[in-house]
């Protein structure tokens, strides 16, 4: 069996397939008339400060302001876990080194009114879309991936990807970026890092904060609120992020999009790119991998399990609910 990334680009909307030996493992879907706001990094300005719920809502200069919580304005090792849980989430099971400073605050030790006040500019990127009513979630912790590092300039740190098994392997990468970052700079290094010639990883450093200087600049010219930085689109952020050496090809169906992602790839892994197709069956590319079929399924409010019973869920606004039945496994 094979690895693929399987990807359905359309005016209206687009659907990115991680499957893993014919199981799809991940679902991105992006529709053409949804914002994409993660990852985009703005100059905001805090329109209320909400002492009892320890948070503030912040001007973006979209529709609904953003919500910031207390804990995304302090640094604290909640910030740590919640990188490494991202990372994890993208199949990069992390290790990582945490200065001896760092400790977990109490959040009643912690007071919004001490950090922001309304009328405040602060730098500020989104973490979640908007949901609904809700607005987006935001963070002053800055983060910008790359394909093989995450730059975070606003802390110190060094994290490298538990994938990387090799014990020679890690302390090569633990000396490099070590050697290489900025003074109080951040890195995750990820899992594609593995064997990386230091010159690559050190051009992707150079590049990584390049654009974080670039950002500082227009941050010093703007006035808030204004988008700074706009993330990458869903088909090239799926080419840096999944892409891997783990896949055996990537398929993709639009031929705009397909010379995208040569371009693209050739800057960081042009050897990639002899794995790269463009799918031009008549059949759509969803069904010709029977991933329309995965997903039926997967959305069916009654899931059947192996072992006899079942499961219900529901979605609301508020929560998911998953009720679980023994069905005939009694």
């Amino acid at each position: 069996m094979t690895n693929e990334l399987v990807i359905n680009a359309r005016p209206h909307e687009t659907r990115v397939a991680l499957v893993e030996n014919g199981v799809v493992v991940e679902l991105h879907v992006k529709r053409g008339s949804e914002q994409e706001l993660v990852g985009n990094i703005y100059l905001g300005k805090v329109l209320r400060v909400l002492p009892g719920m320890q948070a503030a809502f912040i001007n973006i200069g979209i529709d609904k302001p953003a919500f910031l919580y207390v804990t995304d304005v302090y640094n604290d090792l909640r910030y740590w876990e919640q990188i490494m849980l991202q990372e994890e989430d993208e199949g990069n099971n992390l290790e990582t080194v945490i200065p001896s400073r760092m400790r977990f605050i109490k959040e009643s030790d912690i007071n919004i009114e001490g950090l922001l006040q309304e009328g405040q500019d602060i730098l500020v990127q989104v973490s979640k879309e908007p949901l609904g009513t809700k607005g987006a979630r935001a963070t002053s912790h800055i983060s910008l991936p790359g394909r093989h590092l995450v730059f975070m300039p606003t802390v110190d740190h060094i994290g490298i990807s538990r994938r990387i098994e090799d014990e020679k392997e890690r302390i090569r990468l633990k000396k490099i970026m070590q050697k290489l970052r900025p003074p109080s700079a951040g890195f995750i290094v990820r899992t594609v890092s593995e064997l990386a010639p230091k010159e690559k990883l050190k051009s992707e450093m150079e590049f990584l904060t390049k654009l974080w200087a670039n950002i500082q600049r227009r941050r010093e010219t703007s006035s808030a609120p204004s988008l700074l930085h706009k993330e990458l689109t869903i088909t090239l952020r799926a080419v840096r992020d999944l892409f891997t050496k783990e896949i055996d090809r990537l398929v993709i169906d639009s031929k705009e999009e397909y010379k995208l992602i040569l371009e693209f790839i050739e800057t960081f892994a042009p050897n990639l790119r002899y794995s790269i197709e463009l799918y031009e069956g008549r059949e759509p590319i969803f069904d010709a991998y029977g991933i329309n079929m995965e997903i039926n399924r997967a959305l069916e409010k009654k899931i059947w399990l192996k072992s006899g019973g079942y499961i219900v869920i529901e979605s609301t606004e508020a929560l998911t609910a998953i009720d679980v039945n023994t069905g005939s496994y009694v």
